[in-house]
């Protein structure tokens, strides 16, 4: 049976278990937090399932525990921050202050991140900015994972990005949050350990032919959606990301990924603009007559929306966390 617990316990789990593995507490909370919003939003591949993997990157010495990310003011409208091998939720939180600065002054502004590591959902890192009224950008890469189209040798991450729109009348922000490969590697990694197979088109196996069975997809190669359309956009990803911040493209960080299971050493794009001072005052009711239109047709929805629904359940209800994965939790929270 599924242990049934509180977003609380979620977050002082995640918390203890960094703490016990010698992780600062500036790390610790952000990612606990990171972890915990994951959870409460219904994205099970990214909440809890990642804990032993960031506690592996520590264990290895891939991780710093104690790094302090550097922030580095790097022009009017640009942010730099090196990570110093950290845990990306840091990385994310001690950069967006000075990138939200910037755009409110500026109008618009872009940062990047290298040398932190990051498995982790991408809306937490935009919602704080759309909340303040901006349009937000976000794109990460990770070791390779990913073959181009018409390829068989993993070259790309998964290399997610996620966009964040704000609107008004205290409504959440519309927020899309997707790899460019078919399959998030995580849902991969969960198929395989309960049994179920991974849609077709997900990845090739050992061999180099395509397969559902996520076990040989996570032994061979992903694809990325669309064919060359998603390639093209995984390539735009590894350029805006390991190019534009100086870091690792995918093969690189690859090639220096220690095997722990944890996250490897990525890179990440943050690009924010401010609406108002482009479309002006007139922007969020403009917005939300696209939306109306686009709710009035059938059974579509807008981006987010199910996880919006599973984040208000999730605050009174509770989550359900495997039993194995929820035995391992506590362990590593010390608390077995």
């Amino acid at each position: 049976m599924p242990a049934a617990i509180s977003l609380d316990e979620c977050r002082a789990l995640a918390f203890d278990a960094f703490s016990r593995a010698g992780v600062c507490r500036a790390q610790a909370e952000e990612t606990a937090d990171h972890i915990t919003r994951a959870e409460a939003d219904g994205c099970k591949s990214h909440g809890l399932f990642r804990l032993p993997g960031f506690i592996a990157s520590v264990r290895s010495g891939s991780a710093d525990p104690q790094a302090e990310p550097e922030v580095v003011d790097a022009a009017p409208g640009l942010v730099a921050v090196d990570g110093r091998r950290c845990l990306a939720p840091l990385s994310i939180a001690r950069g967006r202050v000075l990138l939200a600065e910037k755009t409110r002054s500026q109008g618009t502004a872009c940062m990047t991140i290298r040398n932190s590591l990051n498995f982790s959902a991408l809306w937490p890192d935009v919602e704080p900015l759309a909340e303040q009224g901006f349009v937000a950008f976000t794109f990460v890469n990770s070791q390779s994972f990913v073959a181009p189209a018409g390829g068989t040798t993993a070259l790309f991450g998964t290399n997610p990005m996620a966009f964040a729109c704000p609107r008004g009348d205290g409504r959440a922000p519309m927020i899309f949050d997707q790899a460019s490969s078919a399959t998030a590697r995580g849902e991969l990694q969960i198929a395989a350990r309960d049994g179920h197979e991974a849609p077709p088109g997900a990845g090739l196996g050992p061999d180099g032919k395509p397969t559902t069975d996520p076990s040989e997809i996570l032994q061979g190669v992903q694809l990325p959606f669309g064919g060359y359309k998603g390639s093209a956009i995984a390539l735009m990803v590894e350029l805006m990301t390991g190019g534009l911040s100086g870091g690792c493209f995918g093969y690189e960080s690859k090639a220096a990924y220690k095997g722990d299971g944890g996250p490897a050493n990525t890179c990440q794009s943050f690009i924010a603009i401010d609406p108002v001072r482009l479309a002006g005052p007139g922007f969020p009711a403009h917005v939300e007559e696209l939306f109306g239109r686009l709710l009035a047709d059938g059974d579509a929805r807008l981006p987010g929306d199910r996880r919006l629904a599973n984040r208000a359940r999730t605050a009174g209800e509770g989550i359900t966390v495997e039993d194995t994965l929820y035995a391992t939790v506590r362990e590593l929270a010390g608390r077995a």
